[in-house]
C-alpha cells in the first residue's frame, strides 16, 4: 500500500517536471526576425486558406474596378524596420479556370496565366522593391511560408522602376516542380527584330533550345495565340474646330473672330442650330483574336504577320468615350442643360429689380456690378438675332405640330412659336445672364410693337383658330396680338377697297353692299313661291311649277301675299344662304343661315379678370353665361337681319335644336327620306319649345325681344383689335422680370426637350423610355412656376438646378445614342447592344447617391462582331489621309485598311509530357499529362514592348 503511494507520488512529480520542460521549450525555427517574418506570412496565408472565397467576401473583400469577379484582401506586416503589404487576389468563382484567351484579366493573370495569386510589396511611395537582394529575400520568405502551408498560390514581388511594371515570382507545383516568373518592359528603342512576329517567336524558342541550333529551320511545336487591337483615328487637333468644346456663341465666331465652316459630326442633328456638341463616341476599338494554333517555324510567323485581320477567329468591338461624358463635366460641356442652369441663375437674380430696364439702366445702384460681371453681345449680334426671329425665312408656326404627347403638359410655348425661339436664342445670348436677357427682351418688344404699328404679320404665330390656353401667358398674348394684327390689316384693306371703288359703291344699294348678302338668291324661284303660297292656301295640295290660281278664283289675295314676300326679301341682310328643309313658323319662307361674328378670343388672364368681375358684381348669371351673353345677342341680331319674319322659336330651332321638341308626325316624314319639298309641304312646322325655353321670363326670350336686326357687318365687333392689341403691348412692356423669367424657364425647358426629341436614334428602346420619363419629370418639376407664387430664395430655384442635372444626364444619353446610331447605321444590332450596355453602366450615375466607386468606374464592355457585320466595322477604319499618317512609320504587320494595331498581345506556350505522379494537381491550363513548361506573354507596339516569362523547373 505504501509502495503504491510512493509510486503515485513519483509519477506526479515526473508529470510536473515534464510540464516545466514543455513550458520552457524554445522554438529555434523562430529565432531570427526573418523566420518570424516567414511565420507571420504563413499564419496569414493559413487564415485566408481556411476562410475560402465565400467567407472572405463576407469579411469585406474588395472588388477591383473594371473586373466583375476579382476581389482582394490584404494584411500588413513588418520586417527589418520596414512595412510590407501582402495582398491576396482571388475570383469569386473558385471552380472557374483561368482562360488564356480571356484578355479581360488582371495584369498578372494575363502576363503569367495564373488565377489566384499573392503580391507582397513595400509600403513606400514607389510600391516596388528597388534592391535586388531584398526582393530575393522577400520572394524566398513567401515561398517558404506557402510551402509550409501546402499552398499552390503563385506569389509576386514588384521590382525595379514602377514604369517598367517588372515582377519576379514563384509558384510551388508540388514536390518536384517549381514555376518561376519574371516580367519586364522596354519603354523605347525596341530592337527591330522584336517588332515582328518572327523575332518574338525566336526569342521564345531561345529560352529552351540550344544556342547552337538554327532556329529558322528547326521545328518546335509551339502553341500560339494573338490579339490585335485597332483604334479608329480620332479628329486630329488641327481638324478640330476652335470652340467646339466651348460651344457656339450667338455671334457664330470662334475665339479668334473667324467664322467656322468645317463640317461637324452633328450638323444634321436637331440641336446643331444652337450648338455643336462634342462627339461622345470618340471612336471604336476593334480587337481581332487568333485562337491557339501550333506553330512549328519562324516562317509560319512571318506569314501570320502578313495575314489580314479578317482571318481572325473572333472580332470584338468596344467604343471609347469622351472623358467629359463619364467624368464630372461642370464647366467642360456645353449643351441645353448647361444653358438652362444659367437661366435658373438668371431667374434667381430677377427678383433684385422691379423692371427689366433696371438691369440695363446706368442709374441702377447695382448696375456697375452687373456691367462688370455680365457682358452682353454687341449691337450687331442683337440685330442678327432680331432678323432671325422676325425677318429671315420666317413662316407661320403650327402650334399643333405633332410633338411629344406629354409636351403640352409643360406650360410653355410650342417649339416653332415666336416666344419659344426667343427663349432658345436667349439661352446662347451673352451667356444667358439677366442683363443680356433684359436687353434682348426690350429689343424683342420693340420689334413686336413695330409689327403692330405697321400692321405687319407677327412671324411664327398663327392667325386662325382659338388661343391655346395650355401655353404660357406670353405666348397667348402674342397669339392674341397676331390675330389683332390680321383683323386690323383686313380692316385697312377693306377701307382701301372702299376708297378705290367709291363711285361704284354709290351706285349700289345698301342691301347689295352688305357682306355676304344673298337677297337675290331667295327671290329666284318666283314660280316656286307662287306654288308654295297656293299650297298653303289649298291646305297642303301639291304645288305646280307654274303660277297657280286659288280655288275660290281670288287672284288678289295671292298677289298681296307675293308682295309681302317681296317686301321681306328687300329687307333681308347678311344671309349666308338657305338652310335646306327648314321653314319659318309664321311665314311660308325658307330659313336663311346668317353670317355671325366669331366668338371673342380671350387669354387666361382675361378669363380670370372677367370671372372676378362677375363675382364682384353678384350677377345672377354664372361665369359661362356671362361670357356667352354678348355672343348670343350678336347671333340673334344677325338671325333677325337674315330672317326678317322670324320669331323666337325659329331662332331656337336654328341655334339650339335640342330645345325644340318636334311632333312625331313631322319626325316620321323627315325620316322617310322623300326630300326637301315634301317637308316644305307640311307648313307650319309642328313642334314646341322645351320646358326651360318656355318658362316665364326666360333670359333668351328677353334678349331676343331687345335685340335689333343687324347683320354681323354692322354690329359692334365682339373683339376690338385696336384695344386688345394695345393691351397686349402694355402687358409685354410692363412685365416684371421674375414673371418673364418664370415663363422663359418653362418654355426653354419645353423647347429644349422638344428639340432633342426630334433626334434620330434608331430602335434604342431605352432612350425612348428615358425621354418619356424626362417629359413627365419636367411637367411635374415646372408646375410651381405656373402658379405665379415664386419668391426670392425659394426652394424652387434649387429644384430647377436639380432638374438641370437630370436634363444633362438624359442629354448625354441622347447624344450618345445619336452618335452610335449614325456610326453603326448598317449594323443596328451592334448599336442596340452597345447602347444597352452603356445605358446599364451609366444609369447608376443618374441617381442621387453617387459614390466614388460609381464615378471612377470605367466602361470596359466588349461586344462580339458577327461575320456579316465585319464589313460595316471594317469600313469605319477608313484609310488614313496623308495628314493623319505622316507622323507614323509603319513597322508592324497585320494592317487593317492601312491602320497599324495600337496594341499587339501574343502568348507563346510550350507543353511537355510528364508523369502525373511527379507534380501536384494544380491549375496548369494544360491537359492531364501535360505541363506548360514555358510560357511567354508579349504586349506592345513598335515603340513599347513588355515581356513576361514563366518557366517550370525540376527542383
Amino acid at each position: 500500500m505504501a509502495s503504491s503511494s510512493n509510486s503515485k507520488a513519483e509519477a506526479d512529480a515526473g508529470d510536473e517536471v515534464l510540464e516545466e520542460s514543455i513550458e520552457h521549450f524554445d522554438d529555434f525555427t523562430l529565432a531570427s526576425s526573418w523566420e518570424r517574418f516567414i511565420s507571420e506570412i504563413e499564419a496569414v496565408c493559413r487564415l485566408w486558406m481556411a476562410d475560402g472565397p465565400k467567407n472572405l467576401l463576407e469579411k469585406g473583400a474588395v472588388l477591383l474596378e473594371s473586373f466583375s469577379s476579382l476581389y482582394k484582401v490584404k494584411s500588413e506586416m513588418k520586417y527589418a524596420m520596414k512595412s510590407y503589404c501582402m495582398e491576396y487576389y482571388f475570383e469569386s468563382n473558385p471552380n472557374g479556370k483561368a482562360a488564356e484567351r480571356n484578355f479581360n484579366l488582371h495584369d498578372l493573370q494575363l502576363c503569367f496565366g495564373v488565377k489566384d495569386f499573392l503580391v507582397i510589396a513595400p509600403q513606400s511611395a514607389s510600391g516596388v522593391v528597388l534592391d535586388a537582394p531584398e526582393a530575393s529575400k522577400l520572394l524566398s520568405a513567401i515561398a517558404i511560408a506557402l510551402s509550409n502551408c501546402s499552398s499552390l498560390w503563385p506569389a509576386f514581388v514588384p521590382v525595379h522602376d514602377p514604369s517598367r511594371k517588372a515582377y519576379i515570382g514563384i509558384q510551388n507545383l508540388g514536390t518536384v516542380f517549381t514555376r518561376r516568373f519574371e516580367a519586364d518592359r522596354i519603354g523605347s528603342q525596341v530592337p527591330i527584330k522584336l517588332m515582328h512576329l518572327e523575332g518574338l517567336y525566336e526569342l521564345f524558342v531561345a529560352k529552351f533550345a540550344y544556342s547552337t541550333l538554327d532556329l529558322s529551320i528547326h521545328v518546335f511545336k509551339v502553341q500560339f495565340a494573338m490579339k490585335l487591337t485597332y483604334r479608329t483615328i480620332p479628329y486630329d487637333d488641327d481638324d478640330d474646330i476652335k470652340g467646339t468644346d466651348s460651344g457656339a456663341t450667338e455671334s457664330g465666331e470662334d475665339a479668334t473672330g473667324e467664322t467656322s465652316s468645317r463640317t461637324q459630326w452633328d450638323d444634321d442633328c436637331p440641336w446643331s442650330e444652337w450648338y455643336s456638341a462634342e462627339d461622345p463616341v470618340r471612336g471604336f476599338e476593334l480587337i481581332a483574336i487568333w485562337a491557339e494554333k501550333i506553330v512549328e517555324s519562324s516562317m509560319e510567323m512571318a506569314e501570320l504577320e502578313n495575314a489580314s485581320p479578317h482571318e481572325a477567329e473572333k472580332w470584338l468591338i468596344a467604343p471609347y468615350f469622351s472623358p467629359n461624358l463619364l467624368k464630372g463635366s461642370k464647366g467642360n460641356r456645353i449643351g441645353f442643360s448647361s444653358q438652362l442652369h444659367l437661366l435658373a441663375d438668371a431667374l434667381e437674380m430677377s427678383f433684385e429689380a422691379q423692371f427689366l430696364e433696371d438691369f440695363v439702366s446706368a442709374d441702377n445702384p447695382g448696375s456697375d456690378k452687373l456691367k462688370s460681371s455680365m457682358v452682353i453681345p454687341s449691337p450687331a449680334v442683337i440685330d442678327r438675332v432680331m432678323r432671325e426671329l422676325f425677318h429671315e425665312g420666317v413662316q407661320h408656326a403650327d402650334l399643333f405640330d405633332g410633338g411629344h404627347k406629354t409636351s403640352r403638359a409643360i406650360k410653355g410655348a410650342p417649339l416653332a412659336s415666336l416666344f419659344a425661339q426667343f427663349c432658345l436664342h436667349a439661352l446662347w445670348f451673352g451667356n444667358c445672364n439677366i442683363r443680356a436677357i433684359a436687353v434682348l427682351w426690350i429689343e424683342f418688344v420693340r420689334e413686336v410693337r413695330w409689327c403692330w404699328e405697321e400692321s405687319q404679320p407677327l412671324p411664327r404665330m398663327p392667325v386662325n383658330g382659338t388661343i391655346d390656353l395650355s401655353t404660357c401667358l406670353i405666348n397667348q398674348k402674342l397669339q392674341m396680338l397676331a390675330i389683332c394684327i390680321e383683323k386690323k390689316q383686313q380692316w385697312n384693306e377693306d377701307f382701301q377697297d372702299c376708297l378705290g371703288s367709291e363711285d361704284h359703291s354709290d351706285s349700289m344699294t345698301e342691301d347689295e353692299s352688305v357682306v355676304g348678302d344673298d337677297s337675290y338668291t331667295t327671290q329666284k324661284p318666283i314660280e316656286n313661291v307662287s306654288g308654295k303660297v297656293d299650297s298653303f292656301s289649298s291646305a297642303g295640295d301639291s304645288h305646280s311649277c307654274g303660277r297657280t290660281i286659288a280655288r275660290d278664283g281670288s287672284k288678289t289675295e295671292d298677289l298681296d301675299l307675293l308682295n309681302d314676300k317681296k317686301s321681306s326679301e328687300s329687307t333681308r341682310r347678311g344671309s349666308a344662304g338657305i338652310i335646306d328643309s327648314m321653314m319659318l313658323l309664321k311665314s311660308y319662307q325658307s330659313m336663311h343661315n346668317p353670317y355671325t361674328q366669331e366668338a371673342p378670343l380671350m387669354t387666361e388672364d382675361m378669363h380670370e379678370e372677367r370671372l372676378q368681375a362677375v363675382e364682384a358684381s353678384g350677377d345672377s348669371f354664372n361665369f359661362s353665361a356671362q361670357l356667352e351673353k354678348e355672343i348670343l345677342t350678336s347671333d340673334m341680331s344677325a338671325f333677325k337681319a337674315a330672317n326678317p319674319d322670324a320669331v323666337f322659336e325659329d331662332f331656337i330651332r336654328w341655334h339650339s335644336p335640342g330645345d325644340w321638341e318636334e311632333d312625331d308626325l313631322e319626325d316620321s316624314i323627315l325620316q322617310s327620306g322623300d326630300g326637301v319639298e315634301k317637308s316644305k309641304d307640311i307648313w307650319p312646322p309642328k313642334g314646341r319649345l322645351s320646358k326651360r325655353m318656355s318658362e316665364q321670363g326666360n333670359l333668351w326670350r328677353n334678349i331676343w325681344d331687345s335685340a335689333s336686326a343687324l347683320p354681323a357687318s354692322e354690329q359692334k365687333p365682339l373683339l376690338d383689335p385696336n384695344r386688345e392689341g394695345e393691351k397686349v403691348l402694355h402687358y409685354l412692356e410692363t412685365l416684371r422680370p421674375h414673371q418673364l423669367l418664370e415663363q422663359m424657364v418653362c418654355t426653354a425647358f419645353r423647347a429644349a426637350v422638344d428639340t432633342l426629341n426630334q433626334t434620330s436614334y434608331g430602335e434604342l428602346k431605352q432612350m425612348g423610355t428615358k425621354m418619356d420619363q424626362l417629359y413627365r419629370t419636367l411637367a411635374s418639376g415646372l408646375k410651381p412656376l405656373q402658379v405665379n407664387r415664386l419668391y426670392a430664395d425659394s426652394e424652387t430655384i434649387n429644384d430647377l438646378r436639380r432638374l438641370c442635372i437630370v436634363f444633362e444626364h438624359v442629354e448625354k444619353l441622347l447624344t450618345t445614342a445619336a452618335s452610335l446610331h449614325r456610326k453603326l447605321l448598317r449594323a443596328p444590332r451592334l448599336s442596340r447592344e452597345i447602347f444597352g450596355d452603356f445605358y446599364n453602366f451609366y444609369s447608376p450615375r443618374m441617381g442621387t447617391g453617387l459614390t466614388d466607386d460609381i464615378v471612377n468606374k470605367e466602361y470596359g464592355r466588349k461586344l462580339e462582331v458577327r461575320n456579316h457585320e465585319r464589313a460595316v466595322v471594317s469600313n469605319m477604319f477608313s484609310p488614313p489621309t496623308a495628314n493623319q499618317s505622316w507622323r507614323k512609320v509603319l513597322s508592324m504587320g497585320n494592317l487593317l485598311n492601312g491602320h497599324e494595331p495600337i496594341l499587339r498581345e501574343i502568348i507563346f506556350t510550350l507543353c511537355d509530357e510528364v508523369n502525373e505522379n511527379h507534380y501536384a494537381a494544380c491549375d496548369t491550363g494544360a491537359s492531364q499529362n501535360e505541363l506548360k513548361s514555358y510560357r511567354m506573354y508579349t504586349s506592345g507596339t513598335s515603340n513599347d514592348l513588355r515581356v513576361a516569362l514563366s518557366v517550370v523547373s525540376c527542383d
